[in-house]
């Protein structure tokens, strides 16, 4: 029998202690997320994964906000985030600091999230987009490539925090698995 185990027995590390650990090398981009539930969701799975932070674009809500503080549970407070007016911005920034864009997307030439490899030294910048229209296509443009969840349904759509976690999950497994 598997008993399930209490808080205290988790392991979980200080705020201070998280801020020094090693991250993840992996920055979210929220492209006009209007869900403040979503956005929060995506910092409490920043958080889990150790990523490095995220880049909220447009449209996308700051913390402190309520909305977001209740599913992200404290995470706004451990995952670093900057906030930029045009998700444009942030993507050329990122690209100056030698992260490999990548737009989660369905896309024409899109790579499936299963077939893609991540190498020692990669720094990725993840995009994901509007919960209706997606990643905007001038940034699946400057991207340097488009990963695709696979998917066996009708609906070809998961909600943007659904993606967030598989995608985090995966690669952050990926990255994982190098050292």
């Amino acid at each position: 029998m598997n008993r399930k185990l209490a808080n205290e027995e988790l392991g979980r590390i200080d705020l201070e202690s998280f801020k020094k650990a090693t991250k993840t090398p992996i920055i979210v981009v929220l492209d006009n997320i209007r869900s403040l539930n979503n956005i929060g969701s995506v910092f409490r799975t920043a958080d889990a994964m150790a990523i490095e932070g995220i880049y909220l674009c447009g449209i996308t809500a700051q913390p402190p906000h309520r909305e977001i503080n209740k599913t992200a549970l404290g995470a706004t407070e451990s995952v670093d985030w900057k906030y930029f007016e045009k998700t444009d911005s942030a993507v050329d920034l990122l690209k100056e600091e030698g992260y490999t864009v990548l737009s989660i997307e369905q896309t024409e030439g899109s790579i499936m999230l299963n077939n893609f490899e991540v190498k020692l030294g990669d720094k990725l910048a993840l995009v994901f987009g509007h919960e209706v229209y997606g990643v905007e296509q001038d940034i699946i443009d400057k991207s340097d490539a488009v990963i695709e969840i696979p998917q066996k349904g009708t609906k070809h759509s998961l909600n943007i925090s659904v993606s967030a976690g598989v995608v985090l999950w995966d690669l952050s497994s990926k990255f994982e698995n190098l050292s």
